[in-house]
């Protein structure tokens, strides 16, 4: 007697299954290679990018470590969120830190939407407040993220990363019921032979007495124009004491506050500090390996 056995046949798996399967794999690969490549091109390298965000201050750094700032976010979310995207990878999703120089629309409207986006470890303002609800809005973001917040204050040192520091310089004081832009955090970031000094909005009462303070400690190889190039900044005294060998504005196309103004591209020029504005250049990024600057 021949006893019955049951065949058992292997599961077929379907042609779209495989391709499927094939396709994760295929991404996931890529996605390793990009992620390992990236830190290899960044290797020793220090990024800072101006943000092309229209009529606003947006500042995006990247230390060689892989720590990330983000100073100021414009007006539009939509316009943060973009440039965001040209010096991030997509699959990143969050940031050490992000600095407000001071509460205007123009550098803070954008910012909610980065919290909403991203994981944000810590947050540095100033006591300096606004009633506008683009205001608003920021504070209520800091306080549903849960970020750990810093009062800027004058000598404080953010390390990034060895030898990259963010320096504050102003305010000194507690700048709570001042004007706003007075009260704007002005920073020096630093590696090895060089750096860029961020002003926010500082009028020239600012630049004045920062000059009497820090004197031909301000020179940074790099400098932010205050106020979008603004006639109520970029004073010649502040201009001379930093001695930047570039000046960038950031400032939307065709704004209607006439940014920057003739006053102030005609000093720069007779100064022979080149000039570069992201209504015309759209992002600009420079990268250091702190020898070597390399604008993109």
């Amino acid at each position: 007697m021949i006893s019955e056995m049951t065949e058992q046949h292997p599961r077929r798996i379907s042609k779209k299954y495989i391709q499927w399967i094939v396709l994760v794999f295929f991404l996931f690969a890529n996605i390793l290679i990009w992620t390992v490549t990236l830190r290899a091109d960044r290797a020793g390298v220090l990024t800072v990018a101006f943000l092309d965000v229209g009529q606003g201050d947006a500042i995006y750094v990247e230390a060689p470590n892989g720590n990330q700032v983000l100073i100021d976010g414009g007006s539009s979310s939509g316009a943060l969120l973009r440039a965001l995207g040209q010096v991030m990878p997509f699959y990143d999703r969050s940031l050490d830190l992000v600095l407000a120089t001071h509460p205007d629309q123009d550098h803070v409207g954008g910012l909610p939407a980065v919290f909403g986006r991203m994981k944000v470890d810590g947050v540095v303002t100033t006591e300096n407040i606004s009633g506008t609800g683009a205001y608003a809005a920021f504070e209520e973001a800091i306080k549903n993220e849960r970020a750990y917040r810093v009062l800027a204050r004058m000598g404080e040192r953010i390390v990034l990363d060895e030898g990259v520091v963010l320096e504050v310089l102003f305010p000194d004081r507690n700048s709570r019921g001042w004007e706003t832009n007075m009260s704007s955090i002005v920073a020096r970031l630093s590696y090895g032979d060089n750096s860029f000094l961020l002003t926010g909005d500082s009028p020239q009462a600012i630049e004045k007495y920062l000059v009497s303070k820090k004197g031909g400690t301000l020179h940074s190889t790099v400098l932010k124009l205050g106020h979008h190039g603004s006639r109520t900044s970029s004073s010649p005294t502040f201009l001379s004491a930093v001695s930047p060998e570039y000046a960038i504005i950031s400032a939307g196309k065709d704004n209607k506050y006439g940014h920057p103004h003739k006053e102030v591209t005609e000093l720069l020029s007779s100064l022979k500090i080149p000039t570069i504005n992201t209504a015309d250049q759209g992002t600009i990024i420079f990268r250091t390996n702190g020898i070597e600057l390399n604008i993109e």
